[in-house]
């Protein structure tokens, strides 16, 4: 890893440490996760006190892999079926961490598919 990208990691994990110390979710209110690689995008509903993931969601997986996982559209597929998955497993309402990435592009995709197909945070 070069000098570059290490820093750019140490400042991304930095961010969310600081995210982290405010949000925690619980089995009624899960934290929805955000993980965006170079390729793909994916996210995890998951329950802090419990220490365990609810559901999740990722652009590795056949069924949402589509032309590719490092866009806008497959961040709002993805989107779609997290919060399909988490009405099927009873959740309505999550607190929504962005993995300290900036919220723009495939993650403000993402929090606004998931929005408007009936997650509420």
């Amino acid at each position: 890893m070069t000098k570059i990208a290490q820093k750019r990691r140490t400042g991304r994990i930095t961010r969310h440490r600081r995210v982290r110390k405010k949000i925690h979710g619980t089995a009624a209110r899960p934290r929805l996760a955000v993980f965006r690689s170079n390729k793909h995008l994916s996210l995890q509903l998951i329950d802090d006190i419990a220490g365990r993931t609810l559901a999740s969601a990722s652009t590795t997986e056949p069924t949402l892999r589509g032309e590719g996982g490092a866009t806008v559209a497959a961040a709002s597929r993805l989107g779609t079926a997290i919060a399909d998955r988490a009405k099927a497993a009873g959740i309505t309402q999550v607190v929504f961490d962005r993995g300290g990435f900036l919220y723009h592009g495939r993650i403000a995709a993402a929090a606004a598919a998931a929005r408007e197909a009936g997650l509420e945070f």
